[in-house]
């Protein structure tokens, strides 16, 4: 009985190990398979859009477009510098020819990087109105150079003189600037900004944050912009830009081949607005580029809410001049 059950319980060894030889890689692969498509799933991706490849070749491609850019604008801003010089006496002539220089330098830029553009709500593009953009890349400046209409003048900084060659234009231009030093000092600057605006029939385009975003997600907005629709009366027409914090990185030298979009939205009109409510009104706005912004440059919430909070003036102690 004994040499009979050892003799069964070793054919029937003999038969699972006979079995285990022929299925046993199929077992095993079927084994693995699920858990590599689980790892494929868990591996993160860097961008839907492209690759971020920081190799050597890359990284030498985008130097000499960079390169290409600073020698093209060279050559176009001294070619309209003298232009402008010309027309010292005129000057909504000089506007412009700023314009024009605008949208030559800044479509050439554009073709020089490369990157994949796509363009939406032209309709809303031909606007007399206040042009607002977030900021979070130097191609935010090429784009709005691009594709503002011809009429249209910018707010900055009076510091921005002292911007090598295109602080220089910018004044020739006959580009608006406002002295941010103090907020009395600020608000006659927009008013005087306003009287230009209204003699010459101008556009504006301002960027409410302020300045630029380090890391492409939206700022709070500063109140300027609501000034000057206040005053002015003009409509705001929202420019929404995304992709331009991945293809030109705040400090970076390093030009990536990220798909770009821009999208006009529909005026807001503000001939209704008053001085009254203007914490509402930069809510209000600044809600609609959430609502249009990817997931990647949202505002983290929490710590924004406090930011807006802040620069609206719900909170008195971080009320600044930069809040202007």
């Amino acid at each position: 009985m004994e040499n009979s059950a050892s003799g069964s319980f070793l054919r029937n060894r003999r038969l699972e190990s006979f079995l285990e030889t022929k299925s046993g890689p199929n077992a095993r692969e079927t084994q693995k398979i699920p858990s590599k498509q689980v790892i494929t799933r868990q591996r993160p991706n860097k961008t839907d859009a492209f690759v971020d490849d920081d190799g050597w070749i890359p990284t030498l491609i985008s130097c000499v477009r960079i390169v290409t850019c600073f020698l093209a604008m060279m050559v176009t801003t001294f070619i309209w510098a003298i232009i402008m010089l010309m027309l010292l006496p005129w000057p909504s002539q000089r506007v412009r020819q700023g314009n024009i220089y605008g949208h030559v330098t800044g479509r050439l830029l554009m073709w020089i990087l490369g990157n994949p553009l796509k363009i939406e709500g032209t309709e809303f593009s031909n606007e007399r109105a206040i042009y607002i953009c977030n900021h979070a890349s130097p191609i935010d400046i090429f784009l709005i150079m691009w594709l503002t209409p011809t009429g249209t003048v910018g707010i900055a900084k009076k510091e921005i003189i002292w911007y090598p060659l295109f602080g220089q234009l910018y004044v020739l231009a006959n580009h608006l600037r406002i002295d941010r030093s103090d907020p009395s000092t600020a608000i006659k600057s927009l008013k005087k900004a306003v009287q230009a605006v209204k003699k010459h029939g101008l556009s504006l385009i301002i960027f409410p944050e302020g300045t630029r975003s380090k890391n492409g997600r939206l700022l709070p907005f500063k109140k300027g912009f609501v000034h000057l629709a206040i005053e002015s009366g003009l409509p705001i027409v929202p420019i929404i830009l995304t992709g331009t914090h991945l293809a030109w990185r705040k400090g970076s030298l390093h030009v990536r081949p990220a798909p770009i979009s821009v999208k006009y939205l529909p005026p807001i009109k503000t001939d209704s607005w008053t001085a009254d409510n203007i914490n509402d009104y930069i809510k209000m706005v600044h809600d609609i580029y959430v609502e249009n912004l990817p997931e990647a440059q949202k505002p983290i919430s929490t710590d924004d809410t406090k930011n807006i909070e802040c620069a609206m003036g719900f909170v008195a102690d971080c009320v600044n001049v930069s809040d202007i």
